[in-house]
């Protein structure tokens, strides 16, 4: 048989174990070719540049 707890855990004990499992803001950053926000290391869903080059041709670019 395993082992089992003899008392139970507290609803502190158990908040403060968890307390760091909330969600954050994304950080967002700016991009250099048309100024609009990104997520940091991305290619931009507006340009489609990424690190100073197109990566992805974007239907403003087609025009």
């Amino acid at each position: 048989m395993p082992p089992l707890p003899k008392k139970k855990h507290s609803k502190k004990r158990k908040g403060g174990r968890t307390a760091h499992f909330g969600l954050k803001a994304a950080t967002l950053a700016e991009c250099p070719q048309c100024h609009s926000t990104r997520l940091p290391h991305r290619v931009c869903p507006s340009c489609g540049y990424y690190n100073g080059r197109e990566v992805v041709l974007t239907e403003a670019a087609e025009q």
